[in-house]
């Protein structure tokens, strides 16, 4: 554990051998944290978990589609 995780709950358990974002879907999460080199904290609804953001644009609240750990869409919100 580093100084940057000592503020953060630690992530939930995999269930069945399987994090929420690396199942065989795309689960939709909200970003809370940016953190460096492409990374970022997602609310998954059941806890929080670490993803890489380097293949979109998110921003802290915006809601992406994460598979297999990464990010793969970030999702407009329809006004």
């Amino acid at each position: 554990m580093n100084a940057r995780d000592a503020d953060r709950a630690p992530a939930p358990a995999c269930h069945d051998g399987v994090c929420i974002t690396c199942s065989d879907i795309a689960v939709e999460v909200t970003v809370v944290e940016l953190l460096d080199l492409g990374f970022a904290v997602v609310d998954t609804g059941q806890g929080r978990e670490e993803v890489s953001v380097a293949l979109v644009q998110a921003g802290v609240g915006d809601r992406i589609l994460v598979h297999a750990g990464e990010a793969i869409a970030r999702l407009e919100i329809p006004e």
